[in-house]
């Protein structure tokens, strides 16, 4: 083999049931399950180059070379790859992202479950969808819940090898009508990580043991919601899940806020929106990103309103999107 191609199509995603605590770092085995959405347009693509004349990895992000770590993140997943194909020739990995990287729009479970697909195909490991989302799991834990898109259900699992834990959808893209509203803050990279604050909040949080109990409680809820077709009962579950998990890691020693003064704007703005009759509801994962989970028939009342937020810089309009993909190598 002196080189193979594949290239692959992942969508970031926004749980609506947070995971933010893991029983096994090292497997990215999370310590409750979670639920999310799939948030078309905003993609990764990424294609790979398996090229035996390579004496290491080359990685590039947005047509530059990928940072140290973010190279070397890369360079340890496709060492679990490698490992399923018995080679170990290097690649050449060129990704970009359609939104901004490492800011709590979540790029490393879109990037991660594109890199998996692209890799897996090229290497010609052959893997079902539950096994190719357990192993986008080992690069980055929300990536597992990429593969399948649509509405996602990633279970925590019990094994100690982590083949129990991988996501599966339980609605399509097309089959609950719905849309999300995201506000740009700060297109910036956080300043601490998701995966040093999950850490920092599982040993440092005295709240952390009723979040894990809330996420657990949530999930059955929110399946249920969704298996109804209940927007408005998801949308209150997971506004009240996001702030239960924002209130754990607050309570991190020392403390994680992640919000800005416009993310806390944003959520008493939906909030007041939904007083007037709208059907919105507040959500954000790890950084300063508001997000306004809304029926269609809302969407532009709430796009307009969250860009009046002094600080929202820019909105982008998602919906339920389709799951990983592999394309045509450019």
């Amino acid at each position: 083999m002196t080189a193979r191609r594949a290239a692959a199509r992942a969508l970031a995603n926004v749980a609506l049931v947070k995971y933010f605590g893991k029983r096994d770092p090292l497997l990215n085995l999370p310590a409750a399950g979670s639920l999310s959405v799939a948030l078309e347009p905003l993609e990764t693509v990424t294609e790979i180059a398996f090229d035996e004349d390579l004496q290491g990895d080359a990685v590039s992000l947005g047509g530059a070379p990928a940072d140290p770590a973010f190279a070397a993140r890369t360079t340890a997943f496709l060492d679990i790859v490698r490992g399923l194909a018995g080679r170990a020739t290097f690649a050449r990995v060129t990704t970009r992202n359609g939104f901004p990287t490492g800011a709590g729009l979540a790029s490393s479970a879109s990037g991660f479950a594109a890199l998996a697909m692209a890799a897996a195909e090229a290497l010609g490991v052959e893997l079902t969808e539950p096994e190719l989302s357990a192993l986008a799991r080992r690069g980055s834990g929300s990536a597992a819940r990429s593969i399948p898109g649509g509405i996602a259900v990633w279970m925590a699992g019990t094994l100690a090898d982590g083949t129990d834990s991988f996501a599966r959808a339980i609605a399509g893209p097309r089959d609950f009508d719905l849309r999300i509203v995201v506000g740009v803050t700060d297109p910036g990279p956080k300043a601490v990580g998701s995966t040093v604050a999950m850490e920092r909040t599982r040993t440092t949080s005295p709240y952390y043991a009723s979040w894990i109990e809330t996420a657990r409680a949530d999930l059955v809820d929110a399946i249920a919601a969704v298996e109804a077709r209940d927007l408005e009962r998801l949308g209150e579950i997971a506004e009240r899940n996001a702030l239960a998990m924002h209130g754990a890691a607050l309570a991190a020693r020392p403390g994680l806020a992640f919000w800005n003064g416009a993310t806390v704007d944003a959520l008493h703005s939906i909030r007041a929106l939904r007083a007037e009759g709208s059907l919105a509801f507040f959500t954000c994962d790890a950084g300063p990103q508001p997000k306004a989970l809304c029926s269609p028939a809302d969407e532009d009342t709430v796009a307009a309103r969250l860009a009046a937020v002094p600080g929202v810089r820019s909105i982008i309009r998602c919906r339920p999107g389709a799951g990983a993909a592999l394309v045509a190598c450019p």
